[in-house]
């Protein structure tokens, strides 16, 4: 799921889902190593919001969330983060800042 400004309140402010955003660049190596994986969590997760933040399209909500390396990658309950990891992460460790 592509979550940009126009999306955000509606999908991770408002909805009843934890989300995990994926903060990440197409030029980005280790953004692209990562892909696989965040899209498998979104696939075996479906009680998570899986949402991926392009840094290049949507500056507004980097710079909201104060982003300086990618990836990226923040865990949202009930609109507010809970959990921040950045860089190249082993599957369980992501899966681990969802619990």
């Amino acid at each position: 799921m592509v979550i940009t400004k126009e999306n955000f309140e509606e999908l991770v402010l408002n909805g009843e889902r934890t989300v995990l955003l994926d903060f990440w660049a197409e030029w980005c190596g280790p953004c692209r190593m990562m892909s696989p994986v965040i899209d498998e969590i979104a696939d075996e997760r479906p009680d998570i919001l899986v949402g991926k933040v392009n840094v290049d399209n949507d500056p507004e909500l980097t710079n909201r969330f104060g982003i300086v390396s990618i990836p990226t990658f923040i865990v949202l309950k009930n609109g507010t983060p809970v959990a921040q990891t950045i860089g190249v992460k082993p599957k369980d460790s992501i899966l681990d800042l969802l619990d």
